[in-house]
Formats: structure tokens, C-alpha cells, sequence
């Protein structure tokens, strides 16, 4: 497997991520975002010995598009930094059941991880572990049963849009583990579409958009914002 290549110079890679690859921390045997970083330098710039890449924000594995990965620990630091500060903006295109009653609007949530389940639920401010869950969304377009949804984060928790839209009544299209009863070709109906980071040496705005995968159905995208 190859990975599509959205960005790259001698600090930053970016890729378009698959669905069910997952980013790292996996089975040696088992493919990983990482490992086919790593393979891609190594032989792109005949690089001997261990190749250092930092992944400094991961996608779920059935998740698709964009994924940023520092080539020095120098970008690393910068990037988790800016991650840190919430001075990159990640918007995605996710495809739900149903249709959301506002066009627009804001959810906010506490959500805490079911170690148990291996999955995320949400709770109240008080409970053990809870962390504060906040994103925007903004409503593309309207098809039979489902719409498509931009979706800004504004905190960065664990399968965050995947639990605030299935609380909401709107599960991601295809995921199962959040609720939803319809099927999606390849992973889930959720793409990272767009991100705007400054580059980690300059600090220029960095600007990448992953197009969506032949597993999605025709969309009318227009310009999200």
C-alpha cells in the first residue's frame, strides 16, 4: 500500500489517509500510517537506518483524509504546540442519518472514555475523566436520509464528532459503534477535508485539502469554509 502524498518538504509530510489503516500504535505485523511513512522516506531519499517521523494528531482508523506528520522533532515540538494553542484548523465532511433540526450551530458536550467498550460516551462536567467536548457544524447539503455536514473542531477529544453527532440523533453513516443502522462502502462516512496550520518553521499559513474518496457518493461540495 501506498500512501497519497498531499504535502511534503523537509519538515512536514501530509497524507491522505485510507480508511482502516490505523495512524500507529498497532501489531508490528499490521500496517500503519507510520510504518508507510517511514518505508515511503526511507526509499524516496535513500535514507539508511531509522527514519524519524513525529505523528502530531491522529485519525480513527476507519477515518479518511487529511494527516500531518513532522519530519523533525523540531516540527514535531512546533506542531504540538500549535495543536496545544488551537491555532490550526481542522474542518471535516462527515455524511449522517437523518437531518439535523438547525442549518448550524454549536454542540458541546463532556465526554470520557468506556474502557471497558473501547469507545467514548458522553457524561456530566463532574464525572471521573470527563473532558469538555465543542465543535461547530454547518449543514452542505440535504439528500433522502442523510445529510452532509462541515464540521469545525474546536477541541480535539477522542472519536469527538463520531459521539456528539450519534448524542445528537445523527449518527456518522456506517458506524456502528455510535449507532448508526446504515452501511458505508470503505470505513465510515467521515473525512478529514481540510487543514490550515502554520508551517512549523516560518509559521506561514499552511493550507491542505484532501478531495474525498471514490467510496463516497457524488456530493455537491461547493467551497466549505
Amino acid at each position: 500500500m501506498q500512501l497519497p502524498v498531499l504535502y511534503e518538504d523537509n519538515h512536514l509530510l501530509v497524507v491522505n489517509k485510507p480508511a482502516g489503516l490505523p495512524t500507529m500504535g498497532v501489531a508490528d505485523d499490521r500496517p500503519t500510517v507510520l510504518s508507510l511513512a517511514r518505508t515511503y522516506i526511507k526509499q524516496k531519499y535513500n535514507k539508511p537506518g531509522n527514519v524519524y517521523l513525529g505523528i502530531v494528531s491522529r485519525l480513527d482508523a476507519p477515518v479518511t483524509g487529511v494527516l500531518l506528520i513532522a519530519r523533525t522533532s523540531k516540527a514535531a515540538k512546533r506542531l504540538t504546540e500549535s495543536f496545544r494553542t488551537r491555532a490550526v484548523e481542522k474542518s471535516y465532511l462527515a455524511l449522517v442519518e437523518g437531518h439535523l433540526d438547525r442549518p448550524a450551530g454549536k454542540l458541546e458536550h463532556f465526554v470520557r472514555k468506556d474502557e471497558r467498550h473501547r469507545r467514548m460516551h458522553t457524561t456530566t462536567s463532574t464525572a471521573d475523566g470527563a473532558q469538555h467536548a465543542i465543535l461547530d457544524y454547518r449543514v452542505l447539503e440535504e439528500l433522502s436520509e442523510r445529510s452532509l455536514v462541515q464540521v469545525s473542531l474546536i477541541t480535539g477529544r477522542k472519536h469527538q464528532i463520531r459521539v456528539q453527532l450519534a448524542k445528537c440523533g445523527h449518527p456518522i453513516v456506517g458506524d456502528r459503534k455510535y449507532g448508526a443502522i446504515g452501511s458505508f462502502a470503505a470505513g465510515i462516512a467521515l473525512h478529514a477535508h481540510r487543514l490550515l496550520v502554520p508551517h512549523p518553521v516560518g509559521a506561514a499559513p499552511l493550507e491542505v485539502v484532501a478531495p474525498l474518496p471514490a467510496s463516497w457518493p457524488k456530493l455537491n461540495l461547493g467551497e466549505p469554509e
